[in-house]
């Protein structure tokens, strides 16, 4: 059930190449030394002094142990989560009918975090995924913050008055979002008054800077959320806290970091904000049945030929050659946008300033103190959202948000596949694709036999982003779920787990086509 809250209620791939600056928890990273930095994409971890392949047969302690079915289904469904949204809430029809969610951890804790909220005093329903590095602290603070920072972004000059005044005549507050928590979903709760105050302090200046009947911009509205919030994350840390165990917390979050990509819906009208790596895209539906991609948001890395333009002309042409080293910022760092990681946005002076003045914790890892290489002209980060927009048609059924755990195992095409076949159960009116495989008779017979089962082993899973997620961890080379796989990846120690694999986090939200079509025409009348 949702939980309607108040204002605030008490709620490898190795990304950077350095072990977990503040570690999340009981989070212990397995990371190569600063100065072994490899071109590959896959995790930059030793283990024992060898690379390991992928091949899913490492040790003979691998091969003897195998998950019955049940014990899979109970790993895969641990984290999954399902909303429908009521077809008629009192005010509008939802063009989204509702949203499945599910996670899968690799590291110990995730450091993904997710989050689903229906704005109250506007209009429409938020949806996000945070992909942290270095910890879990920067993730976890944007799934608690970054929606409040864009909900009051969204409010009229009129009622970020009213919030105000209710706030200092010591009044009830009306609620600004309905968040849509799983029940294992955590929140810091020793934080929500120093997050309120923060929150509060910036729609105090969007009074001061707004008009009354003023109607905020959505697309302003996502961009000056994202960038308020990572803009105090870095000013909490600077200024600390009398508290200890928030002077520590604050540091934490900005020492680490974390990805966001984060879609607003409202009616037909779609905007995604996309800081990092975490990818969105749209299940389309054809006219014969069959489903195409449309691509939501671009990834901001090295294989974007324009954000590698984009950080070399914020940067000296001295810097040419060492902004960007095997394909990471500075040599260390994989996403070229993110929250957080303070390392690469504060100057040396001031890094050093408050780490000295920071709690004795801070002192026992050594990479606290580190400085990354050829560090000139800070800072070489940024939060600030590239923004999509896309007006929804009739034919755009489903959309996916996921980390790039997800995308590493599949393609955007194949997603879009398995999530359309399993919401339509239209599985076995395609042609069976062997990918250009030579199989034999007997392997083809295999290969038929698991598609007959594919209808009723769908029922397994109730939850769309679930049956994603079992075939992201266990699909074979035919594109079809191999227990035998799915079992040695899911019974991985975690020492081992995210060598072989990262967290996946993924959103499905499903469309309503008549209601689309219906605000199209009105649109156009």
């Amino acid at each position: 059930m949702p939980v309607t809250s108040q204002l605030f209620r008490g709620l490898p791939r190795t990304k950077v190449l350095a072990s977990g600056l503040l570690p999340c928890q009981h989070h212990q990273s397995h990371l190569a030394p600063i100065t072994q930095r490899p071109a590959s994409r896959r995790p930059a971890c030793i283990w024992q002094g060898h690379q390991h392949s992928r091949s899913y047969q490492t040790t003979s302690a691998l091969r003897s142990y195998i998950l019955t079915p049940p014990q899979v289904n109970s790993i895969l469904k641990a984290n999954e989560y399902s909303f429908k949204v009521p077809e008629f809430d009192g005010k509008n029809v939802s063009s989204v009918m509702g949203f499945e969610s599910n996670q899968l951890p690799a590291n110990a804790p995730i450091e993904d975090r997710r989050s689903a909220a229906t704005c109250l005093q506007t209009r429409g329903m938020l949806l996000g995924v945070f992909d942290g590095h270095a910890g879990c602290a920067c993730a976890q603070a944007l799934s608690e913050r970054l929606f409040y920072y864009i909900a009051v972004s969204l409010l009229p000059h009129d009622t970020l008055c009213e919030l105000e005044a209710a706030v200092e005549g010591g009044r009830a507050l009306s609620p600004i979002l309905q968040w849509h928590k799983h029940p294992n979903d955590y929140y810091s709760k020793e934080a929500q008054t120093l997050y309120f105050n923060s929150l509060r302090t910036y729609w105090q200046e969007l009074i001061d800077l707004t008009s009354p009947g003023e109607v905020p911009d959505t697309r302003e509205a996502l961009l000056n959320a994202f960038k308020r919030l990572d803009n105090d994350i870095s000013l909490e840390a600077q200024v600390g806290d009398p508290n200890a165990f928030l002077h520590y917390w604050v540091l934490r979050v900005a020492f680490s970091g974390a990805t966001a990509c984060v879609a607003h819906i409202d009616g037909s009208d779609l905007y995604i904000a996309n800081a990092g790596d975490a990818r969105a895209v749209l299940g389309v539906q054809e006219e014969d049945g069959s489903f195409s991609v449309h691509t939501l948001s671009n990834d901001h890395s090295a294989q974007n030929d324009e954000e590698v333009a984009r950080i070399r002309g914020e940067h000296p042409p001295s810097e040419r050659k060492t902004v960007i080293r095997q394909d990471r910022l500075l040599g260390l760092l994989m996403p070229f946008r993110a929250f957080g990681d303070v390392k690469f946005k504060w100057s040396i002076e001031l890094q050093k300033r408050v780490l000295e003045s920071g709690p004795d914790q801070l002192h026992e890892n050594e990479h606290t103190k580190f400085i990354p290489p050829n560090y000139h002209t800070p800072p070489y980060l940024t939060a600030e959202p590239e923004i999509t927009y896309h007006k929804l048609r009739p034919q755009d059924r489903f959309m996916v948000i996921g980390s790039d755990g997800l995308w590493e195992t599949l393609h955007r095409q194949e997603v879009v596949r398995i999530v359309g076949e399993y919401l339509t159960g239209m599985q076995q009116r395609q042609p069976l694709k062997v990918g250009g495989y030579r199989v034999t008779l007997g392997q083809m017979q295999g290969l038929l036999e698991e598609r007959k089962a594919r209808v009723s082993s769908a029922f397994e899973d109730q939850n769309s982003a679930t049956h994603l997620m079992r075939h992201a961890v266990g699909n074979n080379e035919f594109g079809t779920v191999d227990h035998e796989r799915l079992s040695k990846m899911l019974s991985l120690p975690e020492e081992l787990a995210r060598m072989y694999r990262d967290d996946i986090t993924i959103i499905i939200s499903q469309f309503n086509p008549h209601v689309i079509g219906a605000q199209r025409q009105e649109g156009q009348s």
